[in-house]
């Protein structure tokens, strides 16, 4: 037998030496990206670093009855969209930078009580910023319901922060249930707040390179056509966060111009079956009691779309996750129009949270002014869509990188974006709040991860649910602060 043991040497020396090789080739853009150059060497010998200098320095039937009664209609239990839609508000961004607000007093957020980040407010004379969120909660009784949707990236995904955010405000104001969940989920298993489980179901994404149509997209960038037997299942647990283990209204978004068969069985009781009458527009199929678990079941169908379901309680507060794994943004502006005003008829919200950002800073790139342009039109979008709701952006929070040293510190890139968002919330007259700095500022990413327990993750750019509970606490404080400043008449903005 021939022994090729030298050939292995030989081809690990080779590539041995070209990993040497490639340190000394000067750096290598694509597409505007600069390429890390390699060096495997970097952990044992020190390289003079020149010091960073930033530039900014300086500047929502029973369930018994399902069960018991075979009185009920279908009728009783779909809700028309014919008197709740909302017509498209023809209003534009107002311009001014500096805008005045009557009967308030402006204070720097330099003066925001000790471990408090406060959130900037921008808003104009169209208080598009935290005005309806508090207004909404100041209206708040055992009858009325606050509803904020979060859209975002990965550094949400799964509930992570949000899961949190919903219970601390849940406890404070009322309200339980996980919210909106898509009919199913790239994830499976790692949303701790609900047991989600399903199957039949053709599953379409924003992110989907073929075969996605823009047309019959959803809020949360998805729709779903049922085959075969398809069902959707959720279960509310106590794992983890609090409120979630029943809720008291479950509803089920779909949208068929020809009626709909669906089977429904809520806490593993009888199965009932509905035909519900078809309409153009979306409608939502509501359950509402006591409910820890409940399916839906349907036939296959290619002219049905369906969106998701929700948990939620009779009042209080709703908290729904909108995350989109490798999302900036952008895809915001691609839903239609009729499709938000209908989702936005049957689930109007009070806020609207944007959490972008990872997707978009890279290496060497300290320019993000076509960002700020294309984020412009998607905001200005959403507020023509969403004309009762106010608008917060979030911050990117600390990322690190490894630099030649062996050092994990702050990208420098991460501070010109920031201050780019802070930039949007100014020129688009919305809330502001400033995560990079509540995280705790420079190279607090490096401490979130080498916590004990650990509150991120080893690529040093998301947090775990530990830093999610984290982070959610520091947001959750400066929503109150921001209230009873608010009740104060008092505004914060820098």
């Amino acid at each position: 037998m021939k022994n090729y043991l030298k050939h292995t040497v030989w081809m690990s020396l080779l590539i041995l030496f070209v990993l040497i090789a490639l340190n000394y080739l000067p750096a290598i853009s694509i597409a505007g990206h600069t390429l890390r150059k390699v060096d495997i060497l970097a952990d044992v010998r020190t390289i003079p670093v020149e010091e960073f200098k930033h530039p900014l320095a300086e500047n929502r039937f029973t369930p018994e009855e399902i069960v018991v009664s075979d009185t009920i209609s279908s009728d009783s239990i779909v809700e028309s969209t014919d008197t709740l839609l909302v017509e498209q508000d023809s209003m534009e961004v107002v311009e001014p930078r500096h805008p005045a607000r009557p009967n308030f007093t402006w204070v720097t957020t330099d003066n925001c009580a000790d471990g408090i980040t406060c959130i900037a407010d921008y808003s104009d004379s169209t208080q598009r910023g935290m005005l309806p969120f508090y207004e909404a909660i100041d209206q708040l009784d055992n009858e009325s319901l606050v509803r904020i949707a979060v859209f975002g990236d990965s550094f949400i995904e799964g509930d992570i922060l949000t899961a949190d955010l919903r219970s601390m405000l849940q406890r404070e104001y009322g309200g339980c249930g996980v919210g909106f969940v898509p009919i199913t989920s790239k994830t499976f298993g790692f949303r701790p707040t609900v047991t989600h489980a399903f199957d039949g179901w053709r599953s379409y994404s924003v992110t989907d390179t073929t075969g996605f149509k823009h047309s019959k997209q959803g809020v949360s960038g998805h729709y779903f056509i049922p085959e075969k037997r398809a069902f959707m299942e959720l279960k509310g647990q106590k794992r983890y966060a609090s409120l979630l283990d029943t809720c008291q209204v479950a509803s089920l978004f779909y949208k068929k111009s020809s009626p709909l068969y669906l089977e429904t069985r809520v806490n593993g009781g009888e199965v009932k079956d509905f035909t519900l009458e078809g309409a153009p527009e979306l409608q939502s199929f509501v359950i509402d009691g006591s409910i820890g678990r409940i399916r839906w079941t349907t036939e296959a169908d290619s002219t049905a779309l369906f969106y998701g379901a929700a948990m939620d309680g009779y009042s209080g507060i709703i908290l729904d996750n909108f995350s989109l794994r490798g999302s900036s943004g952008y895809s915001l502006q691609s839903i239609p129009s009729q499709n938000i005003k209908e989702f936005n008829a049957l689930r109007p919200y009070d806020l609207i949270i944007l959490q972008y950002g990872l997707n978009i800073v890279a290496p060497e790139v300290y320019d993000y002014t076509y960002y700020k342009i294309r984020m412009r039109k998607v905001i200005n979008y959403l507020k023509s869509q969403f004309p009762q709701a106010g608008f917060l952006l979030l911050s990117v929070g600390d990322r690190d990188y490894r630099a030649e040293d062996g050092n994990y510190r702050t990208m420098p890139e991460i501070k010109y974006f920031l201050e780019m968002q802070r930039e949007i919330a100014i020129e688009n007259n919305i809330a502001f709040w400033n995560m990079f700095e509540a995280m705790g500022g420079e190279d607090s990413m490096y401490d979130l991860v080498h916590d004990d327990p650990s509150k991120a993750n080893y690529d040093y750019t998301h947090i775990n649910f530990r830093g999610g509970r984290f982070i959610a606490r520091k947001l959750f404080d400066s929503i109150l602060y921001g209230k009873k400043s608010f009740d104060k008449g008092e505004v914060y903005a820098d």
